[in-house]
């Protein structure tokens, strides 16, 4: 087992080193868009762009939706490593290797990882189009990156997650929001494996325990970066909001349009935010 972490950290490794050595950018910032959510990166300014398959040793992105290509370039001179498209452990990915990226950002010097993504409401408060600030998440994946020896070099065996969503973050973005005057939501991201959607008795239970939405990503990456010493702002579009008493089929179409709708708004708030980084 200890050599079979030894061996994806040293993956992870060349992985950087071929980046660094293909890019200019030394970044700060690691942003990680969800689906239809790629657009929310359209104030950044390329220098180098790289299809996941140009990559060693990184995974491939099967969703629609997600393009599958990193950037590196800079806002507002701020320089940043920006994931169009992220790995899902419903596309059979392992806890690592949907976490492949966040390492590789951990060793390219990263401080502050954003994540977005399209999350469905549960909270009965909620409009699709609303943008949510993650303050917590709740882990029902039943998986997490951090199983098995751990990994000196990334961090401590047992990471406090109290603060997993960085507090002083929060509050910049938003102030920033309301500086934009921009109405967001606050709430607790739940995770689920997907990619069945959940049923109505799942979202009674959900509400029950206390989340405001729920979504098939983001809870991994952060348990990485948490675990790397990395800074994490969350943000989630709802895209639909569930009614147990009135379930609606979803339509992914409509979920990818919802999120691509809001993109403009989610980008306005990543730069307010990043400028003061």
């Amino acid at each position: 087992m200890a050599d079979k972490e030894t061996a994806y950290y040293n993956e992870v490794k060349a992985t950087a080193t071929w980046l660094r050595k293909r890019t200019a950018i030394q970044p700060k910032i690691g942003l990680l868009t969800g689906t239809g959510l790629q657009e929310a990166i359209r104030s950044m300014t390329p220098q180098s762009v790289f299809d996941y398959q140009q990559i060693p040793h990184f995974p491939l992105s099967t969703v629609q939706s997600h393009p599958g290509r990193l950037v590196f370039g800079e806002t507002d001179g701020v320089p940043i490593m920006a994931m169009q498209g992220r790995f899902h452990l419903y596309e059979g990915y392992s806890p690592l290797e949907v976490t492949f990226p966040v390492r590789v950002m951990q060793l390219m010097g990263i401080r502050y990882l954003i994540l977005t993504n399209a999350a469905g409401g549960l909270n009965p408060d909620f409009m699709a189009g609303d943008i949510m600030l993650i303050t917590d998440h709740i882990n029902l994946t039943g998986a997490n990156p951090l199983v098995g020896p751990n990994e000196d070099r990334w961090g401590v065996r047992f990471p406090d997650m109290g603060f997993a969503y960085d507090p002083d973050l929060l509050q910049r973005v938003q102030t920033a929001a309301d500086n934009l005057k921009i109405s967001v939501r606050s709430g607790v991201y739940a995770g689920f494996t997907g990619p069945s959607l959940e049923t109505p008795a799942e979202i009674r239970f959900l509400r029950t325990s206390g989340a405001d939405a729920i979504g098939f990503s983001t809870v991994q990456e952060v348990i990485a970066a948490v675990h790397g010493g990395i800074r994490v702002l969350g943000l989630s579009t709802i895209t639909n909001v569930h009614d147990p008493a009135n379930p609606v089929p979803a339509n992914v179409d409509d979920i990818i349009a919802v999120a691509r709708a809001a993109a403009s708004t989610v980008d306005k708030l990543i730069c307010a935010v990043t400028a003061t980084l």
